[in-house]
């Protein structure tokens, strides 16, 4: 059995698509899940099973649906395999993430759409923004001092942004830490 991180989009955000995180973990378990651990009000969970990560994933699409009141569109969940998870680290750009009193940095998870697609909803302001692309991830970075003229609001706005969930740094390296069982 692998440990796993869960990554769901679209849940707690503005006061929509509410669920709580000690009933995330019980419809988390209640799948046949293993030592569930959650992480922040913003849909993260490790968990342990034997399952594919599409597997998981699809199971518990089909189960949040059913046990909450969600706006269907907006809601995805990624999951990656412990394995899967380390690569974002391992192959981030040299030095992204390792100055946070800098840059604001972020990993952009890509759910079923291609980098090329995804990339187009980006139009980073030179000086302030810069991102990069990984597997499976967008790698984004905002020089702190500037962070009020970022155009990573525009991604957030296209249609595109429904395919895709943002993870600070720090809650990145957090899961990392979880997942790995530290």
């Amino acid at each position: 059995m692998d440990r796993h991180v869960v990554l769901l989009r679209g849940i707690n955000v503005g006061g929509r698509n509410k669920v709580p995180m000690a009933r995330l973990k019980m419809l988390l378990e209640e799948l046949g899940l293993e030592d569930v651990t959650t992480y922040l009000q913003s849909g993260n969970a490790i968990v342990r099973s034997a399952l594919a990560p599409a597997t998981i994933a699809r199971r518990i699409e089909e189960r949040l649906s059913a046990a909450f009141t969600l706006d269907s569109e907006t809601i995805k969940v990624l999951v990656l395999n412990r394995g899967q998870f380390r690569a974002v680290l391992n192959h981030r750009p040299k030095g992204f993430g390792d100055a946070p009193d800098t840059y604001h940095s972020d990993a952009i998870f890509l759910m079923g759409i291609g980098m090329a697609e995804a990339l187009s909803a980006f139009s980073p302001k030179e000086g302030v923004d810069t991102i990069w692309s990984g597997d499976g991830v967008i790698y984004s970075q905002r020089l702190s001092a500037l962070r009020t003229k970022t155009r990573l609001n525009r991604m957030m706005a296209s249609p595109l942004y429904l395919s895709m969930t943002i993870r600070s740094w720090g809650t990145v390296l957090k899961l990392l830490g979880l997942v790995e069982g530290d």
